[in-house]
């Protein structure tokens, strides 16, 4: 979907984007960094709007010659406000479709269309600047879609947005692959919104990607230790000792709980080891499931590993 070779970027001494190398696929894709990383001057760089070394394509379409081509294909949501004061949503929305090179009458219907998928019917004919910032967000979303893309680049979508109104943005954001056929590029730093939406990761810092693939290989532990959630009656501790005596790694979370891996060169840990070794040291269990590690976890790892 979108192939990087050699892309730089610099504004003055400043390098916002080092060279990247990176192919990047996936139904939605969280696109994550701390500020600074460079994620939103990537996205700039997609859609052909600042120039840039090296070279970038997106759905086949290089970005440094075709970028009015990929804006008609790819829908963009900006993380700053996007409006001009006085227009109202639908007026919005009409003209974004303009833009991307439907006919009055078209645009003006997708337009609507594109406001009744985002929730945002009712207040349509109002102007913008008298939004929520939550309502603000959602006609983001309807300009972005406006022209039916192929592929959505949203930067920052859930940001301001209070908990209801967040779950409320993830929801959509969920059901748009399969509701419009679309991909989707998800640029945040709200690590719990990637864990809940995206199937992809692409983790940036300092102008470089760190990591690109699925979030079940951004968990993997480079270890392959099998690691255990496990939930016991009582005596949590008492398990946790007799489990290391047998070769694991255990940490306890309560008088309740504690989590358990295999160690490298040991047995490994399984279930039924688990229960054999509660069983004899009077233990009950009463719940044993495999641990995954946290998006936040592992990103966090990845950030730490050193740099080639």
């Amino acid at each position: 979907m979108i192939v990087l070779s050699g892309l730089a970027k610099r504004y003055g001494e400043v390098i916002a984007l080092a060279g990247i190398d990176a192919t990047i696929e996936g139904q939605i894709i969280g696109l994550l960094g701390p500020n600074g990383a460079g994620k939103s001057t990537l996205l700039k760089c997609l859609l052909g709007l600042i120039s840039f070394e090296g070279s970038a394509t997106v759905n086949g379409l290089p970005a440094g010659t075709h970028g009015a081509a990929i804006r008609d294909r790819v829908g963009y949501m900006p993380e700053h406000e996007s409006f001009l004061p006085g227009m109202s949503a639908v007026e919005l929305c009409a003209y974004a479709a303009e833009l991307s090179g439907l006919p009055r009458v078209e645009a003006m219907q997708r337009a609507h269309a594109a406001l009744y998928y985002a929730g945002v019917e009712d207040k349509r004919y109002q102007p913008v600047d008298s939004y929520s910032t939550g309502l603000r967000q959602r006609v983001k979303l309807a300009q972005a879609l406006v022209h039916d893309p192929e592929l959505l680049f949203l930067d920052e979508p859930t940001n301001g947005l209070e908990p209801r109104a967040r779950d409320e943005m993830l929801e959509l954001i969920r059901e748009l692959p399969a509701r419009r056929g679309c991909a989707i590029v998800l640029s945040t730093h709200l690590l719990p919104d990637v864990e809940r939406v995206c199937d992809h990761a692409v983790i940036m810092d300092r102008g470089r990607v760190r990591f690109a693939g699925t979030l079940d290989e951004l968990r993997a532990r480079e270890t392959g230790a099998v690691e255990l959630a496990i939930e016991v009656r009582a005596e949590a501790a008492t398990l946790a000792a007799a489990l290391v005596a047998a070769g694991a790694s255990c940490e306890v979370v309560s008088p309740v709980a504690l989590h358990v891996a295999s160690l490298p060169d040991s047995p490994k840990i399984d279930a039924h080891l688990v229960f054999a070794t509660a069983k004899a040291c009077g233990v009950q269990v009463r719940g044993i499931a495999s641990r995954r590690e946290t998006v936040e976890a592992a990103f966090l790892r990845v950030l730490a590993e050193p740099t080639a």
